[in-house]
């Protein structure tokens, strides 16, 4: 059964890389919406765990404002699929035109010092459009790391996507990523790892929206081990089609403390930044997992 599962699902993302990209633009963005309302109203598991998690972003939302914010979440997070299914018939043009950010000044000054950079995201708007923004505007290709999927075969096409757009690719399992990541940075180069939910045992604690929440060491780890400079970045979406953003500034490694408490420091630098963007823009930020520590227990008892 399974297996069978997997073709489906493999085959789902096939059929929505070949056919939406072939549709107008006003016709998919319009799917998409539909879809989202769809699945809003089904209110299933993953409707469920967005809304209990923008509680938490909210807490003075009532049941209606709530509401509301998971149904905008929704279709933020199916505008995100479509605009995905089509970044690879982008054009140049359209590419350079895709996303405006403030405070750009902070990744190219960055670039420019030459001593790598790691760009640390949330799960906000589409990480995807930035990235090609980055590859066929600014000309600097970039190095990121990618979830395994279940089917194998879609974690494939989801490789070859994201290839075509530019980027280099790495397994998150295996541990020789973060090897080959430091010797981009080594080398001057750009990593970009969305970095606000922990897909291992050794992430780091952090307050996030007044709880505790676990995320990936690796940003700050990196940063340390090779000098590079860790910038955060946020993204959202208004009712333009051009992606909105802002580069905040790089987040300094301490000049004192053991290795572990620079890098909870420094994470937790991140997650008061990725906290920032997340409140202003609370319906861009797609989180349909548990998170918080608090709701991972719940879940193993």
């Amino acid at each position: 059964m399974s297996g069978a599962r997997d073709r489906l699902t493999d085959a789902l993302y096939g059929l929505g890389w070949a056919a939406v990209k072939k549709l107008p633009e006003p016709v998919a963005a319009a799917l998409g919406r539909t879809i989202a309302d769809i699945a809003w109203k089904r209110r299933g598991k993953g409707v469920l765990r967005l809304e209990a998690n923008l509680a938490r972003v909210v807490p003075d939302a009532g049941a209606e404002r709530l509401a509301e914010l998971s149904k905008a979440g929704m279709r933020s997070y199916m505008r995100y699929w479509m605009e995905s299914f089509r970044l690879p018939t982008w054009s140049q043009e359209r590419a350079a035109q895709s996303f405006s950010a403030k405070d750009v000044h902070h990744l190219t000054d960055a670039l420019a010092s030459g001593k790598g950079v790691v760009v640390a995201l949330p799960h906000l708007a589409n990480w995807d459009v930035a990235g090609i923004w980055v590859t066929r505007a600014l000309g600097v290709p970039f190095t990121t790391v990618a979830e395994r999927l279940k089917p194998e075969t879609l974690y494939d096409r989801f490789v070859a996507y994201r290839e075509s757009l530019g980027m280099e690719v790495l397994p998150h399992s295996g541990g020789s990523a973060f090897g080959t990541l430091a010797r981009r940075l080594r080398d001057g180069g750009l990593v970009c790892l969305v970095a606000d939910r922990d897909l291992s045992a050794s992430g780091v604690e952090v307050k996030f929206f007044g709880d505790t929440a676990r995320m990936p060491a690796g940003p700050a780890l990196l940063a340390q081990q090779t000098g590079a400079l860790l910038v955060p970045v946020t993204l959202w979406y208004d009712e333009s089609p051009v992606m909105k953003g802002r580069i905040h500034p790089p987040v300094e490694v301490p000049e004192t403390g053991t290795r572990a408490e620079k890098t909870s420091s420094m994470t937790q630098a991140l997650a008061d930044a990725f906290a920032t963007g997340i409140a202003d823009h609370p319906e861009d930020w797609h989180m349909l997992q548990r998170l918080w520590l608090d709701d991972l227990e719940e879940r193993r008892t």
